[in-house]
């Protein structure tokens, strides 16, 4: 039986950081920017900056007159991150970056280019409280949930730096956005929400990146994930079931003490009949634990019950963390994983692993800038 573990769906207390725009709704920002002594219409003019031009400092917005843009600068633009590493692979098309919050915690999102698209893979928490044993954030533990606005910056500077041609290849654009980052994107559901709200919308509500090339990923939290159905969003969701039975996952994925299986695949059909997207299944592939053939079988007969058609399974070769002892599953083996799952009917692939030579998985630069 596996040792119980303590999780953490709520952030310990730390301070969050100050108000950015980001984090007003339209009527929040309007009332500041009266409360400066501006006209309001000057509300509309600094969101378009921000969501629409990709500016974040009112030095560089040259429509509003000189005289106000320090003070619009401190009253919605504090500074919420600084960069303090950034590494890159794949010839300059991956590139990670760490980041510092005001309050000295750290978080990672990493930039992937690819021909025909570039997805941004963010984090929704500094930390992570489901305490899963394979991955370098739940070793770590949850420090804090992010603000709406720590969110939306990591999409930001992201999309200006493709406009601007920082990344390798030129000019482009940011088209994809992943929750699959640091944290357990639906223990911080209402910011998580609203992120996507302020991602997904036109300007100058949003940066107008499309809720079908939006991912959330989670690691079953069942009543959020029909909640989020409830939603009637087009976001795809993901969910990191790496085990098709309890006794397992039980120890591989904590939260499965709490919502079985069962329930977790129930929540996934439940989305996917919803929202009337195909649900993505993320199974980290870990040597001599939840590689073995007949694991395989089940979780192709699992899925095809549950989710029939709408269903895509990831399977994803462990990058393993110092310090664990999960390793990753042999070739042969995961070729035979792949073969079976989808002879059971259920599209299977193996997912494209970038950046592994930078620490790409999730919370390992962290963790080394913590161990510095």
């Amino acid at each position: 039986m596996a040792t119980p573990v303590q999780l953490q769906f709520s952030a310990p207390k730390k301070g969050m950081p100050p108000t950015h725009l980001a984090d007003m709704t339209d009527d929040q920002v309007r009332e500041a920017v009266t409360g400066l002594g501006l006209p309001g219409f000057r509300a509309n003019q600094i969101a378009r900056q921000y969501y629409g031009r990709l500016a974040a400092d009112p030095r560089s917005m040259t429509d509003l007159p000189e005289a106000t843009r320090d003070s619009v600068r401190e009253a919605l633009f504090p500074q919420l991150m600084t960069p303090v590493n950034e590494i890159s692979c794949d010839g300059g098309e991956t590139r990670k970056t760490l980041w510092r919050l005001h309050d000295g915690t750290l978080l990672e999102s990493v930039l992937m280019r690819y021909p025909d698209r570039a997805t941004l893979c963010i984090s929704s928490q500094a930390g992570c409280g489901m305490a899963c044993p394979f991955c370098a954030t739940g070793q770590g533990g949850l420090d804090r949930n992010l603000s709406v606005g720590e969110i939306v910056e990591q999409v930001r500077t992201a999309a200006a730096d493709m406009r601007d041609g920082r990344v390798e290849g030129g000019e482009g654009r940011l088209t994809n956005i992943v929750f699959m980052g640091m944290g357990e994107p639906l223990a911080n559901y209402k910011r998580v929400l609203t992120a996507i709200r302020r991602i997904t919308a036109p300007a100058p509500e949003g940066f107008g990146i499309s809720q079908r090339n939006v991912t959330v990923s989670t690691v079953g939290l069942a009543p959020a994930i029909r909640k989020l159905a409830d939603e009637e969003m087009s976001v795809r969701l993901a969910v990191s079931l790496h085990c098709p039975d309890d006794e397992l996952r039980d120890e591989l994925v904590p939260v499965n003490n709490r919502w079985s299986v069962t329930e977790v695949l129930d929540a996934a059909a439940y989305y996917a009949e919803k929202s009337g997207r195909r649900v993505s299944i993320e199974y980290a592939l870990i040597r001599d634990m939840n590689d073995q053939p007949w694991r395989a079988d089940l979780l192709g007969k699992r899925l095809k019950r549950a989710l029939g058609s709408k269903v895509h399974v990831n399977v994803i070769p462990l990058n393993p963390t110092p310090g664990s002892k999960c390793d990753a599953a042999p070739k042969p083996v995961q070729d035979e994983f792949v073969r079976r799952v989808n002879a059971q009917g259920v599209p299977c692939t193996v997912r494209d692993t970038r950046g592994q030579e930078i620490a790409a998985a999730c919370g390992q630069l962290a963790a080394e800038e913590r161990g510095a």
